[in-house]
């Protein structure tokens, strides 16, 4: 109920391209959100997806996060799995477009769950290099194998606690951070204000399910006002934060 409320407010704030005078955010949705290419690498984003709700592969899941709000079993299905709480292909073709059109080398994807979204944004630029954490032992054995199946080389995979192993490549950075795996304001709070020393100015960070709770939506106000963010853009279903210190401080709420 509280995400239709707020879906129902999304549709009345947000807008499309033609209310947004930012040549950056401008060319952004035009060229990126609303590019209606036919791209070959679609088909392999589809088949991938299609194949994962066609697995009755049983995994015993560990949830560190806020956990599903469809599945509370432990054991569950590929395929329940993909329909409930894997990446769409809609989201997962964004995801390939926004990687190609940024031309992003470095990505860390907190959440990798059955890699739909790190399959995706792998086609998106093969030379660049993909650090995916996934906290589910079982879940990350079984993606990693698929990954390989499907030829994917750039991407690195480690399973782990997100408090533990973000704290270890705060050295490291990234062109874009995709937040897709505890759904929590607190937590995802704590994991920004740590990453934030991995960015650079054209960095990209984007925030799953902003409107999965309450909590999210506070945390993903929080975020906004935050002095080092300058751009964000409301999708709904994203969050996406810019860095640019050349961009006047403006927020858009934009129907993809």
């Amino acid at each position: 109920m509280y995400q239709i409320k707020q879906y129902i407010k999304f549709l009345l704030k947000s807008t499309n391209q033609h209310a947004v005078h930012s040549p950056f955010v401008y060319n952004l949705v035009t060229k990126c959100f609303y590019d209606k290419t036919k791209y070959d690498d679609y088909k392999s984003i589809s088949d991938y997806k299609k194949e994962l709700l066609e697995n009755n592969t049983i995994i015993k899941v560990t949830d560190l996060g806020a956990g599903s709000q469809v599945m509370k079993q432990t054991e569950r299905t590929v395929s329940k799995i993909a329909k409930n709480a894997g990446t769409t292909n809609k989201r997962a073709k964004l995801l390939y477009r926004l990687t190609s059109y940024f031309k992003f080398e470095n990505i860390l994807e907190l959440g990798t769950s059955l890699g739909v979204a790190t399959h995706a944004m792998s086609l998106g630029n093969l030379i660049g290099e993909i650090t995916t954490i996934e906290g589910c032992p079982n879940t990350s054995a079984f993606s990693k194998a698929h990954l390989k199946i499907h030829n994917i080389k750039n991407t690195t995979l480690i399973t782990g606690n997100f408090n533990d192993e973000i704290k270890k490549i705060t050295s490291n950075h990234y062109d874009l951070v995709f937040f897709d795996g505890n759904h929590q304001k607190e937590a995802t709070l704590s994991y920004f204000e740590t990453l934030l020393q991995t960015a650079n100015n054209n960095s990209v960070f984007i925030f799953d399910d902003i409107y999965w709770s309450k909590g999210m939506t506070e945390a993903w106000e929080t975020i906004k006002k935050h002095p080092k963010i300058t751009v964000t853009i409301d999708t709904f279903f994203w969050g996406l934060v810019f860095f640019r210190k050349e961009q006047v401080k403006e927020h858009f709420v934009i129907r993809v």
